[in-house]
């Protein structure tokens, strides 16, 4: 049936060649590759409207699924611009599988499990005293991967060792754990976030009628960002669509950053393999950065991505990505500091500058420097909307009232009225965050309602705070964002900063293997590209960890970015001879990302390890992984000084197995 109110020719309008054919292809099911800046929402909000207009669709029947609030919310925006009214379902995976249970429930006359909204109290309870912080949060991650990937706890053991996965405790104390979980749920009659996918799938495999319902209802899905999605989503996604699946999906495999969190981004790569009679069609330009940019994200991609086309673009030349190497980390947040300030004016922002680092242990120190300096800035992440005063009061105003939520939207918005900023001043300025805050909840609950007309203002409260743990809600500010890497995906700045770029972050020290490397590989790209018009890198020759301080050398991978054949662009004081030696190894070792060493030592050092590792009964990658046997293959260190400079070899390595390595270096 199609819709009167859209204009099927204005919806094709101003779109280049490649848009216009993801938009109007009659394949099905179809793909959609779409690269950083290459219009991806832009495209699926068209698709979704061209098909209603020509009446290929019924918007009725129509499921949009994405993977935060804030892009659900984005999706819905750009369709009613379009001009189609609220009768699209959207919504993110865990939101639509909340949804269809309620509905469930209520149509057997069965009351709601509470949504579990103290995880880590309950998974601490169960480990006892021998847990600390970080082993109750590891396990809480390592039960949430296994739900992702659709593991039975029978399996466990089994995967971890395929995948050479090192879990926090050993695998049959993280399977008794999760049984214990899985029970004390049950006797709390509670469920938990990732729960809501698992039984909205399991209503359907199990009840043909009812699965039949589901389908006629949702006969024409939409899924965003699909390199992201993991084996648990596809199951319930697959559930949904049946048979006949009328699908479309629109992803980006050089964005897939989320493997560790038990994404798979095999689903998108090969989408024909499963579902045989699909189209694929890649988008062709980047509207976002200039082609400096462009060049120095496709650059740092893994093999063979990196060698196929560069996106194209019509945005005109600027300045190549600036690479400055700092004395230290206290030097480097410094010297980001001077450069945001030095780059903020009346024609940009604050807010159109960021400052990208890989680990949330980077952040402290660049906000620090941030303060001292007096430049506004926001950390993502480290404040969360539901945490603040003003909307724990809105949210037990919520938990009081009777009726659905929308009969409490008029007191919310009374609230918000009453509160409003007057004056400026010193006095009204946190008055002005908290009113910020208050909008943005009155935001979320008529986007609620509009999604959940039923949903009672308990049932969003609970929603929320269930949601809140697994998807920051970060409060918006004319402010420098510092975040990380991961947090960065699908936002943009002018200007990007991006601080702490050397071999043990970029690529991180844990990521052995492959799979790894490629995935750490992706993630600089995506940090590359959130930039429009500069990219400035810094990295520091020393970092301090606690009460040791190391030396450091640059990212393998900024050889891409600058071209091995010249030094850094930018650099606070001259490299000496072992720096150069050491940026000379980095260049050694990032060949050494997608294939092992063609070295006689290396591979006599992987049969001293393998000896090793026999000899104390432990898998070899416990010994040293492959990555740091290249680097000892490379560096031979003849010292135990010597063996600690070596990248991946800290005082507990070097003190199990130092002596043993340098008589074997030393007398082969």
């Amino acid at each position: 049936m199609s819709d009167s109110s859209l204009n099927t020719d204005a919806l094709l309008n101003g779109l280049d060649t490649t848009q216009h054919e993801a938009v109007s292809s009659t394949h099905n099911p179809i793909a959609i590759l779409a690269g950083a800046g290459s219009g991806k929402t832009r495209v699926l909000t068209r698709r979704i409207a061209y098909r209603v207009s020509t009446g290929a669709i019924d918007p009725q029947r129509t499921l949009s699924v994405t993977f935060t609030r804030k892009a659900a919310s984005e999706l819905r925006t750009r369709l009613r611009v379009l001009g189609l009214r609220d009768n699209i379902t959207t919504g993110t995976f865990h939101s639509l599988a909340y949804a269809q249970l309620h509905e469930r429930w209520a149509e057997r006359g069965v009351r709601p499990p509470d949504m579990l909204d103290r995880k880590f109290a309950v998974i601490a309870r169960l480990l006892g005293r021998r847990a600390n912080t970080s082993m109750i949060l590891d396990t809480l991650h390592e039960l949430e991967w296994i739900t992702a990937r659709n593991i039975s706890l029978e399996r466990y053991p089994h995967e971890i060792d395929r995948l050479d996965r090192k879990p926090p405790l050993p695998a049959a104390d993280i399977v008794q754990t999760a049984k214990r979980y899985a029970e004390e749920k049950r006797n709390q009659r509670v469920i938990d976030f990732d729960d809501l996918l698992t039984l909205a799938t399991r209503d359907i495999e199990t009840d043909p009628e009812y699965a039949s319902i589901i389908r006629w209802r949702h006969r024409h899905v939409f899924v965003d960002e699909f390199q992201d999605v993991n084996p648990l989503q596809f199951r319930l996604l697959k559930a949904w669509i049946g048979d006949e699946p009328d699908l479309c999906v629109v992803g980006d495999p050089n964005q897939a950053i989320y493997a560790w969190n038990g994404a798979d981004s095999w689903y998108l790569r090969k989408f024909t393999q499963h579902f045989p009679t699909a189209g694929v069609i890649k988008l062709g330009h980047n509207y976002r950065s200039t082609p400096e940019i462009i060049a120095a994200g496709h650059s740092v991609l893994p093999k063979p991505d990196r060698e196929a086309e560069l996106p194209k673009t019509d945005r005109p030349s600027g300045p190549e990505p600036t690479i400055t190497m700092c004395d230290d980390d206290a030097t480097e947040a410094i010297a980001v500091a001077r450069a945001v300030r030095d780059h903020a004016g009346p024609s940009i922002s604050w807010s159109e500058q960021a400052v990208l680092v890989r680990t949330n242990a980077q952040v402290a120190i660049i906000a620090s420097a941030f303060e001292r300096a007096q430049i506004p800035h926001r950390v993502r992440g480290r404040s969360n909307l539901i945490d603040q005063p003003e909307i724990k009061a809105l949210l037990r105003l919520l938990r009081d009232s009777t009726g659905e939520l929308t009969s409490v939207i008029a007191d919310v918005r009374a609230v918000v009225a009453e509160t409003a900023v007057e004056e400026e001043g010193a006095e009204t300025a946190a008055e002005a965050e908290r009113q910020r805050n208050r909008e943005a909840l009155l935001l979320l609950i008529i986007d609620h309602a509009a999604s959940f007309p039923a949903a009672t203002g308990w049932d969003f409260a609970s929603w929320l705070r269930a949601s809140a743990a697994k998807e920051g809600l970060d409060v918006g500010a004319n402010a420098v964002d510092v975040l990380t890497f991961h947090a960065a995906k699908g936002l943009e700045w002018s200007i990007v900063h991006l601080a702490g770029l050397e071999s043990g972050y970029v690529p991180i020290a844990q990521a052995n293997g492959p799979a790894a490397l490629s995935e750490e590989r992706r993630l600089l790209h995506v940090g590359l590209t959130r930039a429009k018009d500069k990219v400035m890198i810094t990295w520091a020759a020393k970092r301090t960890f606690g009460e040791r301080t190391s030396r450091r050398s640059r990212s393998p991978y900024l050889d891409h970015v600058d071209g091995t054949d010249k030094p850094p662009v930018l650099k606070l004081q001259e490299e000496t001879g072992q720096e150069r030696g050491r940026r000379h190894l980095s260049s050694i070792r990032a060949r050494y990302d997608d294939s092992e060493p063609d070295s006689p030592l290396y591979l006599e050092l992987k049969q001293w390890r393998s000896d090793i590792a026999q000899d104390q009964g432990v898998p070899a990658y416990i010994v040293f992984n492959n990555r740091t046997l290249a680097a000892i293959a490379a560096e031979q260190p003849a010292t135990h000084d010597e063996l600690l400079e070596v990248s991946g070899i800290g005082p507990t390595k070097a003190e199990r197995y130092g002596e043993s390595l340098l008589e074997f270096i030393n007398t082969r």
